[in-house]
């Protein structure tokens, strides 16, 4: 696959993600449209890092360390989630008044 493709797909993946955090309203939704985010992002940087003449570990030690941030932000995330349900009994965003202050 040449580097277009590679683009393509990571452009598309990051339109889905974002599609999907401004349009959902439910915050797991919205958590899973972030990480569709982070893989678009991610497969953009093995790409260029891969024709910017770069050994091709550099770009994935970079796309390792951007898994772990996205692993530890679903950790936190899901752990608020359940803070959240227990508290409002929904995780709908429209109906979360606290987070509108």
């Amino acid at each position: 696959m040449s580097l277009t493709g590679y683009l393509t797909v990571a452009v598309a993946l990051f339109g889905i993600g974002l599609y999907g955090l401004l349009q959902r309203r439910s915050l797991v939704a919205m958590l899973i449209a972030i990480e569709l985010m982070i893989a678009g992002v991610s497969i953009n940087v093995v790409a260029l890092s891969r024709l910017a003449g770069h050994d091709a570990a550099a770009g994935q030690v970079v796309v390792l360390i951007l898994a772990g941030v996205a692993a530890a932000e679903t950790a936190i995330a899901l752990s608020l989630f359940v803070a959240i349900q227990r508290a409002a009994h929904a995780i709908d965003v429209e109906k979360l008044s606290e987070l509108r202050k």
